[in-house]
């Protein structure tokens, strides 16, 4: 594996001279500027993550802290809050699986190259609730059961804030990579509306061929509108219209049987949804605030299996005379409300909240059949259901000592947090699981192909209770120093109890010059997706279609074959920063170290080839392989942060906001688990592909700049991503393809027509760039047309067109 010097060199020269230039040309641009008032320059900036000092901005923070704003959201083609996110934090990566089940459709992010599971997420400060699904397919965060970002509107947001630090002590347990915190709209009067049409215009350039799409058309429309409750009150309103349509990159088929035709559909799944939010508060005198907010999302996903062809043994021809191409249709139904009361209380700063989630999944196969019923199988199938909810009490206390320190008075904060978690899975239609009057024929597979339903024996109702307390203390040494520490208690009603800690400090040598760094610890326990999630699903090993029956830790075929209790996850994270500010100049540098031990991953397919014994276990199952949780793996992450950012307003030219950001990140798995099997052989239990899927499916290098420019009634953004080479691990190296170094280049015009209504066109992907395609030979049906581990997606150009109104 390469050095993380290695990988970042050509990337970070980039990014070193782009800075330099911008640090050279500053005293120019201000001989020519007004000064910036301090309030006004940094009012964009106060943050409420990371700290619990008031009126802090992110460049005063003992932490980094990106600080991304709806607007800066909203001026890129995607509606897609997750894409556009990725696409403003270089640190934060959004895949798009494809053929993967229900990950097509509910999409993880990852933060500094970590499982989508290690990041915690915050809405309006308060926990948000993970999604039902558990991703179990060969994608990035393989075995994560993480948060849906996708069932938050960006027009309901008024901006977000990533902490890229460890975090665990100050806001719970998942907080390993960081924290991600959305910050609703709070507007009592105003309102807003846009209108967004887009498609793909591009040249698809596969390994078997060319071609042209024109596809994935998305309308997408959305407002918002505040509300005055009284003189000190608001209520914000905010509703989101999306329909998309698929898109496709699959190669051409070499199989006799498709005639040399594209007979898969590999790409974005089509989604039609509709989401409403509401934020409120109003106050109730004598200090104290009642607040509170709303969600709620119904979103159908289609996205498609592997195609089945005419001459495929599990087809029936009387059903489908030309072979079928089997669809997984899920139906996410997203809820979340919460309130809170906030005032003084005997001198302390005191808020108190009850936050209710929860996600629901619907599984459908359609355009399938069950085989073993012959040609008297349905061909639409409700596959079952996957629900989680969490509730969520907290109480939060802070208070400032005057104790006689020049740099000011010590904050001290605590608080106490109780959460209750439960995880169903409830059974689908017989025929979506069952051998039917055919099933005695074992060439057959048995159950809705494409994606079997869950089983009687799959279905669960389990749950779980957490207390946690904490306290945080920010002392100010002196006019320069500033040190802060926060311990934490958690106790699970399954896992027992732990402690973790934190400690940051921060030194400004000059107001235009400051070091801080952290030293943290993190516990995160096994979530009751990881820990109870059972199911039997076809599964694509080396191009073959293989029934994989994926079992708890604690079952005995799982136990048999090497698995133990889970444990929590513990890790240490170090982090050490530079903070520059010249003028109208900013630049932050930080760099991190993440050390994680026993990682919970799920393990390789053990299949039933693999010994007789192990076909003993599985025959009885009705599956051909078998996974399961585990603990076991050990990883270290290093990497450095980079922002720079510089404002140039103009007396002709107009105002130009310029921005260069950049992640270099190194992962390197340290030790794998050992199997407890009593099987003769032992089975590997984790194996080359996720190794390196865990070390470098994620990109190592990401670098972007931009440059937003305003003047009168226009105003244009462009944008350029470079993202470093992702590998898509085989199980041998013959199997490998990788996306190759790519660029990815943006641009957006906008025109204000009058004072309330906007137009904007632009390009996502100008230059229609791909990842490298995989090969030929790696592809012996079509399907994978590139690589789903891309960081940039796969789908080429993207034209868009936006009306907007305000009022």
């Amino acid at each position: 594996m390469r050095s993380l010097s290695q990988r970042a060199a050509a990337p970070a020269l980039l990014a070193t001279v782009s800075t330099l230039a911008l640090l050279t040309a500053a005293p120019a641009f201000a001989q020519n500027a007004e000064p910036v008032a301090g309030d006004a320059a940094q009012v964009d900036d106060i943050v409420v993550t990371g700290t619990r000092v008031q009126n802090r901005s992110r460049l005063d923070t003992l932490a980094p802290v990106d600080v991304v704003t709806s607007e800066a959201l909203q001026t890129r083609g995607t509606t897609e809050f997750a894409t556009a996110l990725a696409q403003a934090v270089p640190s934060l990566t959004f895949q798009r699986p494809s053929a993967n089940d229900g990950s097509d459709s509910i999409r993880p992010i990852t933060l500094r190259g970590l499982s989508p599971d290690q990041t915690l997420v915050l809405v309006n400060g308060t926990r948000r609730h993970a999604s039902a699904l558990v991703n179990v397919n060969g994608v990035v965060g393989r075995g994560s059961a993480a948060v849906d970002l996708n069932t938050i509107p960006t027009g309901a947001l008024d901006r977000v804030e990533v902490l890229r630090d460890g975090a665990s002590a100050q806001y719970g347990s998942d907080a390993i990579a960081g924290v991600v915190n959305l910050r609703l709209k709070e507007a009592s009067s105003g309102g807003g509306a846009s209108v967004t049409y887009g498609q793909y215009f591009t040249t698809v350039k596969t390994a078997r061929g060319e071609r042209d799409e024109t596809d994935g058309g998305t309308v997408t429309a959305s407002a918002w509108q505040g509300f005055s409750l009284g003189d000190d009150g608001f209520l914000t309103l905010s509703a989101e219209y999306l329909n998309r349509e698929s898109t496709n990159r699959s190669d051409y088929d070499p199989r006799a049987a498709a005639n040399g035709a594209i007979t898969a559909r590999f790409g974005d799944p089509d989604v039609e949804q509709w989401t409403v939010f509401a934020n409120a508060g109003k106050g109730l005198g004598n200090g104290w605030e009642a607040y509170g907010w709303a969600g709620y999302q119904d979103r159908d996903s289609e996205g498609a299996a592997f195609p089945r062809l005419s001459d495929n043994v599990n087809n029936v021809a009387s059903i489908y005379p030309n072979g079928f191409l089997p669809k997984i249709a899920i139906n996410s139904k997203d809820a979340s409300l919460a309130g809170g009361l906030r005032g003084e209380l005997a001198g302390w700063n005191t808020d108190i909240s009850l936050t209710y989630g929860r996600n629901a999944l619907d599984f459908r196969t359609e355009d399938s059949l069950n085989s073993t019923y012959g040609a008297t199988s349905p061909t639409s199938f409700d596959s079952g259901s996957l629900i989680y909810d969490q509730l969520v009490l907290g109480a939060d206390f802070s208070r400032e000592f005057e104790v006689g320190l020049s740099g000011g008075p010590l904050n001290f904060a605590w608080g106490l947090e109780q959460r209750w978690e439960n995880y169903k899975i409830e059974a689908g239609q017989p025929e979506s699981y069952n051998r039917g009057p055919l099933g005695a024929n074992t060439a057959l597979t048995g159950g809705a192909q494409g994606f079997v339903g869950f089983q009687p024996s799959n279905a669960v109702d389990v749950d779980r209770d957490n207390f946690a307390a904490y306290a945080d203390v920010e002392i100010p040494l002196t006019d320069k120093l500033r040190v802060e520490g926060a311990v934490r208690f958690e106790d699970y009603s399954d896992f027992g109890d732990t402690q973790t800690g934190k400690l940051s400090a921060r030194y400004d040598f000059t107001p235009n010059f400051a070091l801080r760094g952290s030293v943290s610890t993190a516990f995160r326990a096994p979530s009751l997706q990881q820990s109870y999630f059972t199911s039997t699903a076809s599964v694509i090993q080396n191009g073959a279609v293989v029934e994989t029956g994926t079992f708890p830790a604690t079952s005995a075929v799982a136990a048999a074959l090497g698995a133990r209790p889970l444990k929590a996850e513990t890790s240490t994270n170090y982090s050490l920063g530079a903070v520059v500010r010249l003028g109208r100049f900013d630049l932050t540098v930080d760099a991190y170290k993440i050390d994680i031990d026993d990682q919970i991953v799920l393990s390789e397919l053990i299949n039933r080839t693999f010994s007789g014994q192990v076909a003993g276990l599985l025959d009885p199952q009705g599956v051909q392989a078998a996974r399961f949780f585990l603990n076991g793996v050990s990883t270290s992450t290093e990497g450095v942060d980079i922002v720079g950012r510089y404002r140039l307003p103009t007396d002709t030219l107009g105002d130009f906001d310029f921005t260069i950001a950049a992640n270099f990140n190194d992962v390197s798995v340290n030790r794998v688990p050992t199997s407890s099997s009593v099987l003769n052989p032992v089975p590997t239990l984790f194996a080359r592909q996720r190794i390196l899927t865990i070390e470098d499916g994620t990109p190592d290098t990401k670098v972007s700049a931009s440059a937003d420019w305003s003047r009168d009634k226009w105003g244009a953004t462009v944008r350029a991503t470079y993202y470093g080479d992702v590998l898509q691990p085989g199980s041998t190296a013959a199997n490998d393809y990788s996306t190759g170094a790519k660029t990815v280049v943006d641009l957006e015009g906008r025109f204000q027509l009058t004072e309330r209504v906007g137009v904007a066109i632009g390009l996502d992907n100008v230059f229609d760039e791909y990842p490298d395609f995989v090969p030929a030979s790696l592809n012996s049906n079509g399907v994978l047309g590139f690589p789903y581990y891309s960081p940039f997606g796969f789908n080429g150009r993207y034209g868009y067109a936006r009306l907007s109104l305000k009022w």
